[in-house]
Order: C-alpha cells, then structure tokens, then sequence
C-alpha cells in the first residue's frame, strides 16, 4: 500500500509529469509570443488549417471502417456508409465539406503570408514547406474524389490525368504513374487509394511537423509596414501569450468551424451521385472541383496552338511559372520595407495572380450563352 497521502489528482499529475514533462511543453506555450497588430485576424489561419486537417484524418479514419476500394465495391461502400451506417452520411459530408474548407483556408492563409512578407529571411524555408502542404493538400483532393467511383469523378479523373500527361518529357510517365496503366480503371482507383490513405499522409505528417517546428523557433512575423511604422514612433513590439491567450482564441473559431461544418453537412449533405460507368460518354458539363477549375479554365480558352506551341503545353508551361515564381519569391523579395520598388513589384503581381484565378473560377460556374 501506498504511503503517498495526496489527492489522487495529484499522484496522476506527477506521474504524467515525471514520465512525459509536460510541464516543459505548457511553460515553452506561455512564453511564446504572438504579435498584435492591425493584421492579427491572419494569425489565425494557420490553426484553423491544422484544426480542419485533424477534421479530415478523424472523419477519414472513421471511413475507412467501410469504404473497399475496387471498381465493383467502391460506390456501393459509399452507398452504405450514406443509407445504413449510424450517422455515416453525416461523417462523409463532414469530410467532404471539411476538405474544401481546407483548401479555401489554405489559400486564405497562403496569401496572408505572402502579402505580410512573412516568407522573407530567416522564414524561407517555414515558406516551402508550407507551399508542400498546399500542394499535398491539392493532391487528397485530387485523388480522393475518384474514391466514390461516381460518374463526374470518373470523367473529371480522366481529364486531369491527360493534362499531367501532356507535360513535356515526364508527361507519359506520369500518366501512367497516376493511372496504373494507359486507361482511367480500377487499378486507378487503387491506386488513388493508397496514394490517398498511405503515401500523402506519411508526407503530410513529415512535413507538417517540420512546418509546425519552423513556425515555434522563427515565431510569428510582424507586417513590415506595421515594423516600420513601430520604429519610427518609437513604440515597442505588442504581443500576448499564445498560452492561454491566443489559443483561447484559436479555440473559439475551431468551435465556429465546427458548428458551420454540422450546418453544411446537416443542411447540404454532400451527394453520391451515379457509379462510374467506363463505357459510357462523358455527360456534359464535366468539371474539376473548383479549386483546380481555373486551371481547366484557363487550359480550355486557350487556342489549338499558340506560336505554333501547342496551347494545351503553353497553359502547363503557365501555371508551372506561377508555382516556380511562388517558390522563389522568398529569395527574390528581400529588400526591408514595403516601400520598396521591389517589394511593391511582387505584391502588384499576388494581386494580379488572384484576380486572375477568381476571373477563371468565376467562368467555370458561369453560364454560357443559350444554356439556361
């Protein structure tokens, strides 16, 4: 028998603490520092994207319980999880619309980052290894809406397949690597499958703690607009705890999150559709979803040959420039100010990138002339 006379709370506590020292992790939480600014709401990004990330692994794993990934199982497991598994159409839409804000906050916290200049000197490689989650993150949407085996993923599939096979000299390899063979089939499906459960997750977990790493030792950036404004009134920096300040706060839009995403899922279940069949036509209006939907845009308004290029390679050879131009940008823009020509140059050219993508979403969904 125990001669420890504390509360039993507190024996569990210092045992938890000798073994694991948490005590360390809480002390490192309350002496980190998050800046207060006019900019402050973009701060908050960042957790809402690795909250909505945990969203996607719960309801994911939830799933896998009874998805069976082949051609002649695939949509029928899907089926069952809506028709007669306990709330299985409530974890399915969940994942679904949780995988979409996901992207749309990606994105919003993507340009916050870049329009704060928070990707310069010592944060370049904080910048890199989150431009790789983004595009981790594009690559489980990509192959997890072929998963259902519905009609308009199946078609959508095979479009966004041919484009990454029109790549010049990598292009039939990476077809083939995609697809498992020449044809969009149920080895694709597959394969999609494992690249979705098992490849891009091992990455994602790799690389999001590098991330997350990178953001404790470097910490949160101020605007150098905010900086210099600071220094010129010769204020000092202002800053709260992110323990048990800002979490706090995080916490309060994670539980916003939540709440919209039970209205969503509640309100608009996301729909099955009818299984792929691959011998039928493609039915008209096939589309990507709409975060690749201003790449097929822009690759669909683009003539035959331009140049006497073809149009299809030049649009690729587009949109690569864009991601080539987003990986060196921290080593590009480095003057100190944003006053700077330089600075101002690369902040006109974010502007210029987003109206486009919006201009090219916006024609995706629009009607056109003699459709009602």
């Amino acid at each position: 028998m125990s001669g420890d006379d504390r509360p039993l709370l507190a024996r569990f506590r210092a045992f938890v603490e000798e073994r694991v020292g948490l005590s360390a992790l809480v002390e490192l939480g309350r002496h980190k520092r998050v800046p207060i600014n006019r900019h402050s709401f973009w701060y908050y990004m960042g957790g809402m994207s690795l909250f909505l990330f945990g969203i996607q692994v719960a309801t994911g794993i939830l799933l896998l319980l009874y998805y069976r990934p082949s051609a002649d199982q695939a949509f029928e497991s899907v089926q069952f999880i809506m028709t007669r598994v306990q709330f299985g159409w409530l974890v399915r839409s969940m994942h679904s619309w949780s995988a979409n804000l996901l992207v749309f906050v990606l994105m919003v916290h993507l340009g916050s980052v870049y329009f704060m200049k928070a990707y310069r000197r010592p944060r370049e490689v904080t910048w890199l290894t989150g431009l790789a989650l983004f595009g981790l993150t594009l690559a489980f949407g990509f192959s997890g809406y072929l998963l259902p085996w519905n009609t308009l993923a199946f078609f959508a599939t095979q479009v966004g397949t041919e484009v990454a096979g029109s790549v010049p000299i990598a292009g039939p390899f990476l077809l083939r690597l995609l697809r498992g063979g020449e044809q969009v089939t149920g080895g694709t499906l597959t394969r999609f499958y494992g690249f979705h459960v098992a490849v891009l997750p091992a990455l994602t977990t790799a690389l999001l703690g590098a991330h997350l790493l990178l953001v404790q030792k470097h910490g949160m950036s101020e605007p150098p607009g905010v900086l210099e404004d600071r220094k010129r009134r010769g204020e000092p920096a202002r800053s709260m705890a992110f323990l048990p300040h800002f979490a706090l706060r995080d916490a309060i839009g994670w539980c916003a999150a939540l709440a919209i995403l039970a209205g969503l899922a509640a309100l608009f279940p996301w729909e099955l559709g009818v299984k792929a069949d691959p011998f039928a036509p493609a039915p008209a209006g096939i589309r990507p979803e709409w975060y690749f939907g201003w790449m097929f845009q822009a690759l669909k308004l683009l003539p035959a040959h331009v140049l006497g290029i073809e149009g299809e390679l030049v649009g690729i050879l587009g949109i690569s420039l864009i991601a080539l131009g987003l990986v060196l940008v921290p080593f590009l823009d480095v003057t100190p100010g944003p006053g700077d020509t330089r600075s101002r140059v690369f902040s006109a050219l974010g502007v210029l990138v987003i109206v486009l993508v919006l201009v090219l979403t916006a024609m995706v969904y629009w009607p056109s002339p003699g459709t009602s």
